[in-house]
């Protein structure tokens, strides 16, 4: 079997039984497919089966320093996200088709700083909404992108997630059941404010909200996408003067280090989030003590 084909089964198995996103498909398949079209040159030919199970930690060690030349060198964060792809793949190929390469492990990547995240303030979250409904070309478009803001803000979600919703989710419930990462499923409160948002958003649509057809819509009629709603954060952002870093994603940041900041508990955090590892949550708890260190040293007559 060559490479290819096993990728393409990889890709496969990714899609039908791990269930991945989109997104996370075409960065797997891309990293995956960079490094066996550098093999073909590396080895002198596409390369089989067998001369994957064959490969050195030199020719992988190779293939992440060609990734550091030239115009499109990738940066730490990429290498890493290539070769975390990389080792991916070569678990399945061991798991399905027997192919093991245990000195691959031997490569490590470079060591990264996890960043914190950036979560846009209470009042801009608030400037956001009320942008977003007033700045619309037309009032049911406001209506859906105060919706969408609200929702993202109020209960968490991933972008991705909140698009996910169909007419069959409507009208909200005070607990919403929403499909995350992997399919793993989970519960969020929603407050009034978020359900009320969506209810005025789906009065004024002229598209029908029928079960089986997206919440969100296009000005067209169509589903509205991700890139979509970043085009709409990067409009906002610009009006009201706020950084780069307020992107949908931000709103969830938000929703988290809010939360803490008014004695949220981090369990609870972890699991409104959809963390699968409380780690990952406790970033938050890095940015709520950054921010009293501030107010620390503006404050205090000797800081």
């Amino acid at each position: 079997m060559t490479a290819a084909s096993l990728l393409a089964h990889w890709i496969a198995h990714l899609r039908d039984e791990r269930r991945f996103a989109a997104n996370s498909l075409e960065a797997y398949q891309r990293d995956v497919a960079a490094f066996l079209g550098f093999l073909q040159s590396h080895l002198g030919g596409e390369p089989s089966a067998r001369a994957l199970a064959e490969l050195e930690p030199r020719d992988l060690r190779a293939y992440l320093a060609h990734r550091r030349q030239g115009d499109d060198a990738l940066s730490d964060r990429s290498i890493s996200r290539a070769l975390a792809a990389i080792r991916s793949f070569y678990r399945y190929l061991e798991r399905r088709h027997g192919l093991a390469n245990a000195r691959l492990a031997l490569v490590r990547g470079p060591k990264l700083k996890a960043p914190l995240p950036r979560p846009v303030s209470e009042g801009a979250a608030r400037n956001l909404i009320a942008d977003a409904q007033a700045s619309a070309a037309q009032e049911w478009i406001g209506a859906r992108d105060a919706a969408l803001i609200t929702l993202l803000y109020a209960a968490g979600l991933r972008i991705s997630e909140a698009l996910a919703l169909t007419g069959a989710d409507r009208p909200l419930p005070d607990m919403l059941r929403v499909s995350g990462k992997g399919g793993k499923q989970r519960l969020v409160p929603l407050l009034a404010a978020a359900r009320e948002a969506v209810e005025r958003y789906a009065a004024l649509c002229p598209y029908a909200l029928t079960s089986d057809a997206p919440l969100f819509r296009a000005a067209r009629g169509g589903p509205m996408t991700p890139r979509m709603a970043q085009a709409l954060m990067a409009e906002l952002r610009a009006r009201l003067g706020l950084p780069s870093s307020a992107t949908p994603h931000a709103l969830r940041h938000a929703f988290a280090t809010h939360l803490l900041a008014n004695g949220g508990d981090l369990r609870a955090i972890q699991d409104l989030l959809g963390h699968e590892s409380l780690s990952t949550t406790q970033r938050y708890t890095s940015v709520e003590t950054r921010k009293i260190l501030r107010a620390y040293r503006r404050a205090h007559p000797r800081a």
